[in-house]
Protein backbone atom coordinates (compact mmCIF):
# COMPACT_ATOMS: atom_id res chain seq x y z
CA UNK A 1 0.00 0.00 0.00
CA UNK A 2 1.52 3.13 -0.98
CA UNK A 3 0.59 6.46 1.53
CA UNK A 4 -1.71 7.86 -0.56
CA UNK A 5 -4.13 4.68 0.07
CA UNK A 6 -6.32 6.29 1.90
CA UNK A 7 -7.39 8.91 -0.84
CA UNK A 8 -8.24 6.19 -2.93
CA UNK A 9 -10.43 4.51 -0.22
CA UNK A 10 -12.28 7.89 0.55
CA UNK A 11 -12.68 9.14 -3.53
CA UNK A 12 -14.52 4.68 -3.28
CA UNK A 13 -17.01 5.53 -0.77
CA UNK A 14 -18.16 8.59 -2.12
CA UNK A 15 -18.85 7.03 -5.00
CA UNK A 16 -20.41 4.60 -3.53
CA UNK A 17 -22.86 7.15 -1.70
CA UNK A 18 -21.90 5.39 1.69
CA UNK A 19 -21.57 7.33 4.85
CA UNK A 20 -17.97 7.07 7.14
CA UNK A 21 -20.80 5.65 9.76
CA UNK A 22 -22.22 3.29 7.22
CA UNK A 23 -17.90 1.65 6.56
CA UNK A 24 -16.89 1.97 9.77
CA UNK A 25 -20.44 -0.65 10.85
CA UNK A 26 -19.19 -2.96 7.95
CA UNK A 27 -15.73 -3.03 9.47
CA UNK A 28 -16.61 -3.76 13.04
CA UNK A 29 -14.64 -0.31 14.03
CA UNK A 30 -15.63 3.11 15.80
CA UNK A 31 -16.37 5.96 13.16
CA UNK A 32 -13.41 7.93 14.75
CA UNK A 33 -11.22 4.55 13.81
CA UNK A 34 -11.93 5.02 10.11
CA UNK A 35 -11.95 8.66 9.82
CA UNK A 36 -8.68 8.13 10.80
CA UNK A 37 -8.01 5.68 8.11
CA UNK A 38 -9.27 7.74 5.44
CA UNK A 39 -7.17 10.89 7.01
CA UNK A 40 -3.61 8.56 6.47
CA UNK A 41 -3.93 8.70 10.27
CA UNK A 42 -4.12 5.00 10.86
CA UNK A 43 -2.99 1.87 9.00
CA UNK A 44 -5.92 -0.04 7.72
CA UNK A 45 -5.38 -4.09 8.04
CA UNK A 46 -5.48 -6.60 5.69
CA UNK A 47 -8.46 -8.33 7.46
CA UNK A 48 -10.23 -4.79 7.15
CA UNK A 49 -8.86 -4.35 3.91
CA UNK A 50 -10.70 -7.64 2.64
CA UNK A 51 -14.19 -6.46 4.14
CA UNK A 52 -13.48 -2.83 2.71
CA UNK A 53 -13.07 -4.51 -0.79
CA UNK A 54 -16.52 -6.14 -0.24
CA UNK A 55 -18.52 -3.08 1.05
CA UNK A 56 -17.17 -0.90 -1.75
CA UNK A 57 -17.62 -3.33 -4.45
CA UNK A 58 -13.92 -3.76 -5.56
CA UNK A 59 -11.65 -6.93 -5.61
CA UNK A 60 -9.13 -7.14 -3.26
CA UNK A 61 -6.34 -6.60 -5.37
CA UNK A 62 -7.87 -3.42 -7.12
CA UNK A 63 -8.28 -2.19 -3.55
CA UNK A 64 -4.82 -2.84 -2.62
CA UNK A 65 -3.01 -1.73 -5.46
CA UNK A 66 -5.02 1.63 -5.90
CA UNK A 67 -6.29 0.56 -9.58
CA UNK A 68 -9.95 1.03 -10.68
CA UNK A 69 -10.98 -0.50 -13.74
CA UNK A 70 -12.28 1.72 -16.83
CA UNK A 71 -15.75 -0.18 -16.72
CA UNK A 72 -17.16 2.24 -19.29
CA UNK A 73 -14.26 1.71 -21.76
CA UNK A 74 -14.31 -2.48 -21.23
CA UNK A 75 -18.16 -1.85 -22.22
CA UNK A 76 -16.76 0.19 -25.20
CA UNK A 77 -14.28 -2.25 -26.15
CA UNK A 78 -16.77 -4.90 -26.40
CA UNK A 79 -18.75 -3.09 -29.18
CA UNK A 80 -15.72 -2.48 -30.89
CA UNK A 81 -14.93 -6.22 -31.41
CA UNK A 82 -19.13 -6.59 -32.30
CA UNK A 83 -18.45 -3.70 -34.97
CA UNK A 84 -15.47 -5.37 -36.08
CA UNK A 85 -16.38 -9.10 -35.94
CA UNK A 86 -20.37 -9.24 -36.11
CA UNK A 87 -21.69 -12.17 -34.33
CA UNK A 88 -18.95 -13.39 -31.64
CA UNK A 89 -19.54 -16.25 -29.34
CA UNK A 90 -19.51 -15.47 -25.66
CA UNK A 91 -16.88 -17.10 -24.45
CA UNK A 92 -14.62 -15.95 -27.99
CA UNK A 93 -15.34 -12.39 -27.07
CA UNK A 94 -14.22 -12.98 -23.62
CA UNK A 95 -10.06 -14.17 -24.74
CA UNK A 96 -10.73 -11.59 -27.44
CA UNK A 97 -10.76 -8.70 -24.47
CA UNK A 98 -8.03 -10.94 -22.84
CA UNK A 99 -5.80 -9.85 -25.61
CA UNK A 100 -6.89 -6.23 -26.18
CA UNK A 101 -5.59 -5.72 -22.77
CA UNK A 102 -2.34 -7.87 -22.66
CA UNK A 103 -1.88 -7.01 -25.80
CA UNK A 104 -2.16 -3.22 -25.17
CA UNK A 105 -0.12 -3.63 -22.51
CA UNK A 106 3.20 -5.52 -24.24
CA UNK A 107 4.02 -2.11 -25.63
CA UNK A 108 2.51 0.52 -22.81
CA UNK A 109 3.18 -1.42 -19.83
CA UNK A 110 -0.56 -0.74 -19.23
CA UNK A 111 -3.68 -2.59 -19.76
CA UNK A 112 -6.18 -0.71 -22.29
CA UNK A 113 -8.97 -1.00 -19.75
CA UNK A 114 -7.33 -1.84 -16.51
CA UNK A 115 -9.41 -4.90 -15.76
CA UNK A 116 -7.76 -7.82 -14.22
CA UNK A 117 -7.95 -11.23 -15.51
CA UNK A 118 -8.55 -14.52 -13.31
CA UNK A 119 -7.41 -18.06 -14.58
CA UNK A 120 -10.40 -20.09 -15.06
CA UNK A 121 -10.86 -23.37 -16.87
CA UNK A 122 -12.03 -21.94 -20.45
CA UNK A 123 -9.17 -19.33 -19.91
CA UNK A 124 -8.19 -16.07 -18.40
CA UNK A 125 -11.75 -13.69 -17.93
CA UNK A 126 -12.22 -10.71 -16.18
CA UNK A 127 -14.09 -11.20 -12.71
CA UNK A 128 -16.89 -8.91 -14.51
CA UNK A 129 -16.88 -9.97 -17.90
CA UNK A 130 -19.75 -12.12 -18.04
CA UNK A 131 -21.94 -9.92 -15.77
CA UNK A 132 -21.50 -6.48 -18.09
CA UNK A 133 -22.53 -8.91 -20.93
CA UNK A 134 -25.56 -9.20 -18.89
CA UNK A 135 -25.76 -5.70 -18.28
CA UNK A 136 -25.37 -4.08 -21.47
CA UNK A 137 -28.04 -7.25 -23.13
CA UNK A 138 -30.57 -5.85 -20.04
CA UNK A 139 -29.93 -2.08 -21.38
CA UNK A 140 -30.70 -3.47 -25.00
CA UNK A 141 -27.16 -2.40 -26.33
CA UNK A 142 -26.33 -5.83 -27.30
CA UNK A 143 -28.35 -9.01 -28.63
CA UNK A 144 -27.49 -12.80 -26.95
CA UNK A 145 -28.77 -15.59 -29.06
CA UNK A 146 -28.58 -18.73 -27.76
CA UNK A 147 -27.48 -21.84 -30.71
CA UNK A 148 -28.43 -25.28 -30.16
CA UNK A 149 -25.41 -26.88 -28.56
CA UNK A 150 -25.75 -24.03 -25.84
CA UNK A 151 -23.35 -21.71 -27.12
CA UNK A 152 -24.16 -18.36 -26.69
CA UNK A 153 -23.59 -15.22 -29.52
CA UNK A 154 -22.88 -11.92 -29.09
CA UNK A 155 -24.44 -9.00 -31.31
CA UNK A 156 -24.64 -5.25 -31.18
CA UNK A 157 -27.96 -3.73 -31.40
CA UNK A 158 -29.03 -0.22 -33.09
CA UNK A 159 -29.14 1.20 -29.63
CA UNK A 160 -24.91 -0.20 -29.43
CA UNK A 161 -24.03 0.84 -32.40
CA UNK A 162 -25.15 4.83 -31.66
CA UNK A 163 -22.94 4.52 -28.55
CA UNK A 164 -19.88 6.92 -29.48
CA UNK A 165 -16.09 5.00 -28.68
CA UNK A 166 -15.45 7.86 -27.11
CA UNK A 167 -13.09 6.47 -24.66
CA UNK A 168 -11.04 4.09 -27.34
CA UNK A 169 -8.32 5.76 -28.92
CA UNK A 170 -7.65 5.40 -32.62
CA UNK A 171 -4.30 3.07 -31.77
CA UNK A 172 -6.07 0.93 -29.44
CA UNK A 173 -9.38 0.39 -32.13
CA UNK A 174 -6.77 -0.48 -34.61
CA UNK A 175 -5.32 -3.06 -32.55
CA UNK A 176 -9.33 -4.33 -31.54
CA UNK A 177 -9.49 -4.63 -35.46
CA UNK A 178 -6.18 -6.89 -35.80
CA UNK A 179 -7.37 -8.96 -32.89
CA UNK A 180 -10.46 -9.48 -34.12
CA UNK A 181 -8.76 -10.00 -37.78
CA UNK A 182 -6.65 -12.72 -36.63
CA UNK A 183 -8.63 -14.57 -35.10
CA UNK A 184 -12.02 -14.25 -37.25
CA UNK A 185 -12.39 -18.09 -38.15
CA UNK A 186 -10.48 -20.03 -35.85
CA UNK A 187 -13.49 -21.77 -32.80
CA UNK A 188 -13.80 -20.75 -29.67
CA UNK A 189 -12.06 -24.14 -28.28
CA UNK A 190 -8.99 -22.94 -30.54
CA UNK A 191 -8.71 -19.55 -28.89
CA UNK A 192 -8.99 -20.69 -25.29
CA UNK A 193 -6.33 -24.07 -25.91
CA UNK A 194 -3.87 -20.99 -27.54
CA UNK A 195 -4.73 -18.90 -23.73
CA UNK A 196 -3.59 -22.24 -21.97
CA UNK A 197 -0.50 -22.31 -23.66
CA UNK A 198 0.49 -18.66 -22.74
CA UNK A 199 2.75 -18.21 -19.37
CA UNK A 200 0.47 -15.90 -18.09
CA UNK A 201 -1.70 -18.55 -17.62
CA UNK A 202 0.72 -21.79 -16.69
CA UNK A 203 2.09 -20.12 -14.20
CA UNK A 204 -1.49 -18.53 -12.26
CA UNK A 205 -2.79 -21.26 -9.89
CA UNK A 206 -6.07 -22.09 -10.22
CA UNK A 207 -8.92 -19.14 -9.79
CA UNK A 208 -5.49 -16.73 -9.29
CA UNK A 209 -5.10 -13.35 -11.00
CA UNK A 210 -2.83 -13.72 -13.98
CA UNK A 211 0.57 -11.81 -14.93
CA UNK A 212 0.23 -8.66 -17.01
CA UNK A 213 4.31 -8.97 -16.53
CA UNK A 214 4.84 -12.25 -17.86
CA UNK A 215 2.85 -11.54 -21.37
CA UNK A 216 6.07 -9.30 -21.94
CA UNK A 217 7.98 -12.85 -22.73
CA UNK A 218 5.13 -13.66 -25.17
CA UNK A 219 5.35 -12.71 -28.71
CA UNK A 220 2.29 -10.44 -29.69
CA UNK A 221 2.74 -11.02 -33.34
CA UNK A 222 0.70 -14.66 -32.28
CA UNK A 223 -2.06 -12.37 -31.55
CA UNK A 224 -2.55 -9.89 -33.29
Amino acid sequence: MTNNYYKFIKELRIKKGLSQANVAKELGISRSSYISIEQGKKDITLGELDKLSLVLGVSFEELKNQEMPNYAKYKQMILAFLRSGGVIPKTKLAKLLYFADFGWFYYNLKSMSGMKYRKMQYGPVSDVCFSIIDEMFEKGEIDIDQTKDGAMLISQTRSGAMIPLSEISKKEEELIKNIEKKWKNKKTNEIVDFTHKQFPYLYAKENEIVSYGLFTQEDPDEIY
